[in-house]
C-alpha cells in the first residue's frame, strides 16, 4: 500500500509538473508580441470568411482579403457615432462644453460587461476630484479612449439615432448594417423570456430566429423606455444572469456589420483632412488621434487615428497615418468567431502588426506577397 500511494503521489507530481511546465508554455505563447501573427492567422482563415483585411498605402490598395465579407464591428462601429459628434459640433448644432451630469450616463452602465471600460474612464476624469459632471466632449472622448458602452449610448440619445445611422450612406457606404443602442440589447434575452414565458434553452432558440429588424427595434424600445424609466440595479443584475456564453454570442453575432473595404473608405476621408469641412476636424482629430498625445508618435508622425473594437468571438480595428516622410496610410482588420486563445493572441499583437507597417518597408512587402492571392 505505502508502494502504491507513492506510485500515486509519483504520478501526481509528475502531471502537475507537465500541467504546470504546459501551462507556462501556453503564457509565454500568447504573451509573446510577434507581428507576423496576424499574417499567419489570416493565411490560415481567409477562405472561412471570418477574417478581413484591407490596407491602402499611397493611394494603393496594398492588401485586399475578404474586403468585402460583412462582420461584426463591436465598437469600432464608434467611429460613426464621433463623426455626427463632430458635424453637429462643427454647425453649433450641440455645444461640445456643455455638462453632463455623470448620473445620466449611469442608466446606460451596467457593471462587467464593458471590461472594465466605464470604470477606468470614469475614475480618469476624476481624478481624485469630486464632480458630478464633465463636459460633453469627455464624454465623447471617453467613448473612443476608453471604449465607454454607456457613454455611446447617451450619446446615441443626444445626437439622434437616425442622424447617427445617416452617416455612412453619406459617405458613400451602402452596406453598413444600421447602429442601435449597445447596452440596451443586453437586456432583449431577459425581455423576451418573460414576455413569452419561456425557458432559457427556448428563448435562445427564439433570439437566434428573430429577424434583425424586430432586434434592433427592441433594443431601441427598451433604450427609450430608460429615457423615463432607467434600469435597477437589481434588473441590470437580472439581465445579466442570462448572458451565459450562448448569449454572449448571440449578442456578438447581431452587432452592426460592414466591410474593411467600407473602413478603410472611411479611414481615407480621415486621413485627407480635406472631405470634411475644416471645422468638422476641428472636433473630431481631438477625439479620434488618441495616438497623437503621445510625443514620441509626435516625434515621427504628422496625425494618425484609430479605434477598436472586441467581444469575447470578435476583434476588429480601423486606422489611418501620415508620416513625416508623406506615406499615408489607411488599415482595416475585421475578425470573427474567434476561440479564447485567437483573441488573446490577435489583442496582443494588432498593435504590433499595424506599428512594424508603417514603419518597416520590408515587413509591408512581406505583408503583401504572403496575403495577395488569398
Amino acid at each position: 500500500m505505502k508502494i502504491l500511494l507513492f506510485l500515486i503521489g509519483g504520478i501526481g507530481l509528475s502531471l502537475c509538473l507537465i500541467l504546470g511546465i504546459g501551462m507556462w508554455m501556453f503564457k509565454k505563447d500568447i504573451n509573446k508580441e510577434d507581428p507576423e501573427y496576424i499574417v499567419q492567422f489570416i493565411k490560415e482563415n481567409a477562405e472561412n470568411k471570418n477574417v478581413s483585411l484591407s490596407i491602402h498605402l499611397n493611394d494603393e490598395k496594398w492588401v485586399h482579403v475578404n474586403a468585402n465579407t460583412p462582420l461584426p464591428l463591436a465598437s469600432t462601429v464608434k467611429i460613426i457615432v464621433a463623426i455626427e459628434y463632430a458635424q453637429q459640433a462643427a454647425v453649433g448644432q450641440i455645444n461640445p462644453e456643455q455638462e453632463v451630469k455623470l448620473a445620466d450616463l449611469d442608466r446606460f452602465y451596467v457593471p462587467k460587461t464593458d471590461g472594465g471600460a466605464h470604470e477606468a474612464w470614469i475614475t480618469q476624469v476624476k481624478k481624485d476630484k469630486e464632480i458630478d459632471r464633465v463636459p460633453l466632449r469627455e464624454v465623447v472622448d471617453g467613448m473612443i479612449a476608453y471604449s465607454s458602452n454607456a457613454n455611446t449610448d447617451y450619446l446615441i440619445t443626444m445626437l439622434g439615432l437616425q442622424n447617427i445611422n445617416h452617416v455612412p450612406g453619406s459617405l458613400g457606404i451602402t452596406c453598413h448594417e444600421p447602429m442601435y443602442p449597445i447596452v440596451s440589447s443586453l437586456f432583449i434575452p431577459d425581455q423576451l423570456m418573460k414576455e413569452k414565458k419561456l425557458t432559457k434553452q427556448d428563448t435562445l432558440k427564439a433570439l437566434k430566429n428573430m429577424d434583425k429588424g424586430e432586434y434592433r427595434d427592441r433594443a431601441i424600445a427598451i433604450h427609450k423606455k430608460w429615457q423615463t424609466h432607467p434600469p435597477t440595479d437589481q434588473e441590470k443584475k437580472q439581465a445579466m444572469k442570462m448572458m451565459g456564453s450562448d448569449f454572449q454570442k448571440n449578442w456578438s453575432d447581431r452587432l452592426p456589420r460592414a466591410t474593411t473595404e467600407d473602413y478603410v473608405s472611411i479611414m481615407k476621408k480621415l486621413n485627407s483632412k480635406t472631405h470634411f469641412d475644416k471645422n468638422v476636424y476641428v472636433y473630431l482629430d481631438p477625439v479620434l488621434e488618441q495616438l497623437m498625445k503621445s510625443p514620441s508618435n509626435r516625434e515621427w508622425l504628422v496625425h494618425a487615428g484609430q479605434k477598436g473594437g472586441s467581444t469575447a468571438f470578435v476583434l476588429t480595428i480601423s486606422m489611418y497615418a501620415k508620416d513625416k516622410d508623406n506615406n499615408q496610410t489607411e488599415l482595416a482588420f475585421f475578425s470573427n468567431d474567434l476561440t479564447s486563445i485567437e483573441q488573446a493572441k490577435l489583442s496582443k499583437n494588432i498593435n504590433a502588426f499595424q506599428l512594424k507597417f508603417l514603419t518597416d518597408t520590408k515587413f509591408r512587402t512581406y505583408v503583401k506577397k504572403e496575403v495577395s492571392n488569398l
